[in-house]
């Protein structure tokens, strides 16, 4: 692993935890905001610490594949040189986007901001426009008929039971 890509991939931070943080300052809400009764503000915190390490968990596991597998980093400017079809990336086509939605879920939840829902529905919205016009027009241009073949098996945002092993053309 290169010292670079580990500072680079911990870009996420910002949007993940930053601004979720700042968000939260600047509205005054501290402790969990919502005003659930006692067991349905448990169950919140619950589902919340749930979702929030799943996603985190998924994040750590696809920018690991990119490291390992993609020899580059979720950054734009070094991308994975190498296609990633193993490991989650076998089930679905954005998995870290997946564990995104995850983490800011968990954190609406265990928060109980109102600004960190907007601001989480808000950000989770955008991969639905960038990642058709502009992430996938790009991975086509760099990996050509791999790319376009793992497209065809492999859908966008909901998981498939079966992994995909590369073999169906």
């Amino acid at each position: 692993m290169k010292p670079r890509s580990v500072l680079l991939d911990l870009t996420p931070l910002i949007p993940l935890v930053a601004i979720p943080a700042l968000l939260r300052r600047r509205t005054g809400s501290g402790g969990m905001g919502w005003s659930f009764p006692g067991p349905v503000k448990w169950l919140a915190a619950i589902l919340g610490t749930t979702l929030w390490l799943a996603g985190a968990a998924l994040m750590i596991w696809t920018i690991r594949l990119f490291w390992k597998q993609g020899k580059g980093t979720l950054a734009p400017f070094d991308p994975t040189r190498r296609l990633v079809a193993v490991g989650p990336y076998q089930h679905v086509r954005n998995p870290m986007y997946t564990g995104v939605f995850l983490v800011l879920s968990g954190e609406t939840l265990l928060l109980g901001s109102p600004a960190i829902l907007v601001y989480a529905l808000l950000f989770c919205a955008l991969p639905f426009v960038y990642v058709p016009l502009v992430e996938e027009p790009g991975l086509e241009q760099r990996f050509g008929a791999g790319y376009r073949t793992y497209k065809a098996n492999v859908p966008r945002w909901i998981p498939q039971l079966t992994p995909w092993t590369g073999s169906e053309a």
